[in-house]
């Protein structure tokens, strides 16, 4: 194995992370930029409002993109079990 693949395969896992996470930031950076909006309409100064609101959007987004996530790692995963072969020999 040469230190071109392992840069190759640790380069395709970031992006894949990349990828997968995606969906989750982009609720939360939603959330808490709606969230911040509505407290600086209402001048409401609590840190702890924005929580409930981002977690109850990543649960939802969870949900929503989750099989899609799913099928993106285990996609990741049975091409990275499968060039095994190829890798050693």
């Amino acid at each position: 194995m040469t230190p071109t693949t392992v840069i190759e395969i640790g380069r395709s896992a970031v992006e894949l992370t990349l990828l997968i996470s995606a969906p989750l930031f982009a609720a939360a950076l939603v959330t808490g930029l709606i969230v911040s909006i509505f407290q600086a309409a209402t001048q409401i100064n609590e840190a702890t409002l924005s929580f409930v609101p981002k977690l109850l959007a990543i649960f939802v987004t969870l949900i929503l993109a989750g099989p899609w996530m799913l099928t993106m790692l285990t996609d990741y995963m049975r091409r990275l079990y499968e060039s095994i072969p190829g890798l050693i020999g």
